[in-house]
């Protein structure tokens, strides 16, 4: 009988043994002492929110970084884009490694020191990816200029036996000794390594930071400190797109060869800016995010406000019943192995949740869209519309970005202002999806033109269209010229039709060096002066119209969308209970990484692939990273990909509410039904109204009449 009336009493287990364990003194309690007592606790609370803010800003700006430096990486370690996300997933390995048991483990250890611990190895992973620059040998590019460096004498690009051109290698020819070293050398595993050790650092700072806030600050300020963490966490993110733009435009080997013999430019497929210098600050800033955290306590002391709501007499029967502090030490494990005991039986109660389970599935296929549409985006205004990696991170960093943060922080105020329930949260994130879905179908109607290229896009003559890759290469005014079909090395003609090399061009001589190098007598080039400059053309001018118009489109569409993260967030971290909130959002993390943070980059990737028109070749041998894609077929597949992963999850969210809105019906009823059943009862459901919907099935009473049925954990 007394173990009943303890259940029907304790409506807030957590906040009980909290208190306990950390029990304010009397003079703190004092009425005359009110407007101090929550001081210490509060002073604490906020450099927490500062640390974890600043912590949650190194590891967005990394994160960030890291995608924005994907077409750098491609072209610098000659990779498709499928190996690139396999890169980019590793991030979600690392993390898949040690999440389940940090999140478990980690609520029930000094969270503010598991965080800095998880800062240090983020930062240490950071500098690891960036150690492939200094170990690697310079970066050298396909071209036929090389050796007219410097010089103003005449070059023939067009060897009718052996020639400059004809001794590149070929993708039959066997590799020399010194290419066979370099070939085993593959420094992309360092990136892949670094990258798995930044996923493990990380891995403490989400689930461990957030259930630590809300453990310990007042019930309606959690979604709006949560909010403004969130926000910052996607500010992170304009700053290392920022980083990405900045080091894009340098070359790679800066400091170490002579700029003026560059023939390329940031806009060329083959350049590769200064991947390495970002991550170098990034690792910086992340080690230094670790110092404040080893300062923070491991708990802190229940805010007086959060009992001054309750009666005076509630108030003393919480703090003062031997019982209840004597249940609270029995129940909480003694050691690691009683822990690791209850682990399965826990997980197994927070998957019995059909209301967290359904989120779970929802924001996995979510998750998949968002990944690989962040993933490819910068990518996809390179390719698509034929912006420099430069000008497309700056253009995700101070327009796209901003407009996310915006959002999730309305996301929060909203949610605070009007009070939103759990029901109202969940239709106010669904609501706002949809909307922002609805928009995004209108990005298949800004589509660009492929670019002119002689050979692959159209015929030499420059009225027919052609899909093929070296099948067409060919033509009876560059027959005459020994040319290599698989080197990359564009130049523009003045008929506007970009050649992919000016062997293939049928350029006879040449002059100038560097950028300035003109070639002549161009036989394909059947206008003007029959002559040819370094690079590809850039007469897309339809392209740059619409071009605008996608960028209003997407701040729009990224601003909807974001509103409804604050909310659905806090839709997860009340559909469980308290004690669950560390593994919630662990297990959450875990398997939304696992099931489309390590796939979706990889099969988008892949699926990108199958849309090159032209590839690039391996300086010794075999296929290297993509030169030229079909725009028309990049669009549909990137597109189609994204919007269709956002059309299923659209069936299950609609499902999920109905279930949510059942579970909710259901736990009214009982309420009611449990409501004249004696005094302690009848306290009970005046602190269930007042904690709108805060209660959970293992806090509310559990009497004869107990229904399982009723666990909605809201």
């Amino acid at each position: 009988m007394p173990r009943n009336c303890i259940r029907e009493t304790s409506p807030k287990e957590n906040e009980i043994f909290l208190w306990k364990m950390d029990p304010p003194n009397k003079e703190r309690r004092s009425p005359e002492n009110g407007p101090s007592s929550a001081r210490p606790c509060c002073s604490s609370l906020k450099m927490f929110l500062v640390a974890l803010s600043f912590a949650y800003f190194a590891k967005a700006l990394s994160g960030s970084y890291m995608k924005s430096t994907i077409t750098q990486l491609e072209r610098r370690f000659d990779i498709p884009s499928y190996l690139i996300g396999v890169i980019d997933g590793s991030f979600e390995i690392g993390n898949l490694l040690v999440i389940a048991f940090v999140s478990y483990f980690g609520a029930k250890l000094h969270r503010p020191k598991i965080i800095a611990i998880g800062c240090l190895l983020m930062s240490l992973g950071t500098f690891l990816i960036a150690l492939p620059h200094f170990i690697i040998g310079r970066y050298k590019f396909e071209t036929s200029i090389r050796s007219s460096v410097n010089s103003s004498s005449n070059l023939s690009p067009c060897p009718v036996g052996s020639g400059v051109l004809a001794t590149a290698p070929s993708t039959t020819a066997g590799p020399s000794s010194g290419c066979e070293h370099e070939s085993r050398l593959s420094m992309w595993i360092y990136v892949f390594l670094g990258n798995i050790l930044r996923g493990i650092g990380e891995t403490p700072v989400q689930p461990l930071g957030i259930s630590y806030i809300d453990d310990h600050a007042l019930e309606e300020n959690a979604a709006f400190y949560i909010g403004c963490v969130q926000t910052i966490s996607v500010i992170g993110p304009v700053f290392g797109y920022l980083l990405g733009s900045i080091c894009a435009k340098i070359y790679v080997d800066i400091g170490f060869v002579n700029m003026e013999s560059i023939s390329i430019t940031p806009g060329d497929a083959r350049w590769v800016g200064a991947w390495w210098l970002g991550y170098l600050i990034a690792g910086l800033i992340t080690l230094l995010s670790a110092v404040p955290f080893w300062f923070l306590p491991k708990s802190l002391p229940l805010p007086e406000r959060r009992l001054a709501k309750y009666s005076p007499e509630r108030t003393s029967f919480i703090k003062d019943s031997p019982l209840l502090e004597h249940k609270y030490q029995a129940d909480e494990p003694a050691n690691f192995l009683e822990m690791a005991k209850d682990f399965l039986p826990t997980l197994r109660s927070l998957l019995g949740n059909p209301v967290y389970f359904l989120y779970l599935c929802i924001t996995i296929i979510q998750f998949n869209s968002l990944i690989g549409m962040v993933t490819y985006k910068p990518k996809y205004i390179e390719q698509h519309y034929g912006q420099s990696a430069s000008k497309a991170n700056f253009l995700m960093g101070v327009i796209n970005i901003p407009a996310v943060a915006l959002g999730m922080f309305s996301g929060g105020v909203i949610m605070k202002k009007f009070k939103l329930s759990i029901m109202g949260a969940a239709k106010f994130a669904l609501g706002t999806s949809l909307l922002g879905y609805f928009l995004s179908l209108f990005f298949f109607t800004m589509g660009c033109e492929n670019a002119s290229v002689a050979g692959i896009t159209r015929s030499y003559n420059g009225t027919e269209s052609l899909y093929k890759e070296d099948k067409y290469l060919l033509a009876s005014c560059n027959t005459i010229c020994d040319c290599p079909r698989r080197n990359w090395d564009p130049v523009c003609g003045e008929n506007g039709l970009t050649y992919i090399s000016p062997c293939l061009a049928g350029c006879r001589t040449s002059h100038g060096s560097g950028m300035d190098t003109v070639f002549e007598q161009c036989s394909c080039v059947a206008v003007g002066n029959h002559t040819a400059s370094v690079g590809q053309c850039n007469n897309r001018d339809s392209c740059h119209r619409v071009f605008p118009y996608f960028l209003a489109l997407s701040v729009i569409t990224s601003f909807i969308i974001s509103l409804g993260g604050t909310p659905g967030y806090m839709l997860l971290i009340r559909c469980i209970r308290p004690q669950l909130k560390s593994l919630a959002l662990g297990f959450h993390t875990l398997t939304t990484r696992t099931l489309a943070g390590i796939p979706a980059p990889i099969y988008f990737g892949a699926i990108i692939d199958t849309t090159c028109l032209k590839w690039g070749q391996k300086k010794c041998g075999g296929r290297g990273a993509c030169r030229i894609y079909n725009t028309t077929a990049y669009r549909i597949a990137y597109l189609g990909l994204t919007l269709g992963l956002r059309t299923a999850s659209f069936f299950l969210c609609f499902l999920g509410l109905v279930v949510l809105r059942r579970h909710v019906q259901r736990q009214e009823r009982n309420t009611l039904a449990n409501g004249g059943t004696g005094a302690a009862a009848g306290e009970l459901q005046a602190l269930r109204k007042e904690e709108n919907n805060s209660c959970n099935s293992d806090q509310c009473p559990q009497t004869a009449d107990y229904d399982p049925e009723r666990e909605t954990r809201l």
